[in-house]
């Protein structure tokens, strides 16, 4: 079995921002009641961060725990830990009314670095969300043109976004497109 590859290879474009396609990690969605003291403690144990707030993202070095919705969770986490950490949410969720489910190859990573003015002017031309108040710590499902997807700041400079690897290019070269234009005064 052959180690797996990122969505494009690696491919990263130069504008007004850096637009790179991140290397492999391992994704695990939890769909479960996250207000349910068994299926958030679970989740918080196998993150080893605390689970967020509505619409929010926890952040430590490579690992991310983000609040998708008031019944799902997604961790991202390295690709060595996937599996031990899979395994160990299923069998500690075995009674209850949960599911943890591995989306690594089903999603693909970008992240686009910079000033944060530019950052926020790309994500602006693409997505429907106010950019003047989006924050460190929170996270937006929402669409990059046509595409879903759901992005965060894990730090002042950098932005995450998370996509269908079956989309990823398309998403790679809006954001590419968006980083090239001219910036408005």
């Amino acid at each position: 079995m052959s180690d797996p590859v990122s969505a494009l290879h690696g491919l990263t474009v130069e504008g007004s921002v850096r637009v790179e396609d991140l290397a492999p990690r391992g994704m695990i969605t939890l769909r479960g009641d996250l207000s349910d003291a068994t299926v958030s403690d679970a989740l918080a144990r196998a993150a080893g961060l605390a689970v967020p707030d509505r619409r929010g993202i926890a952040v430590e070095g490579e690992k991310r725990l983000a609040w998708m919705s008031p019944d799902e969770a997604l961790l991202i986490l390295p690709r060595a830990r996937l599996a031990a950490t899979l395994a160990g949410l299923t069998e500690t969720l075995a009674s209850s009314h949960a599911l943890a489910a591995d989306m690594s190859d089903a999603r693909a990573l970008l992240r686009l670095t910079g000033e944060d003015a530019a950052l926020r002017e790309v994500l602006a031309r693409l997505a429907p969300v106010d950019m003047a108040t989006f924050a460190t710590g929170e996270i937006r499902r929402t669409r990059l043109a046509q595409v879903a997807c759901a992005f965060w700041m894990p730090a002042p400079g950098t932005v995450e976004v998370i996509c269908f690897r079956s989309v990823a290019r398309y998403a790679f070269d809006l954001l590419a497109q968006a980083a090239a234009s001219p910036r408005i005064s």
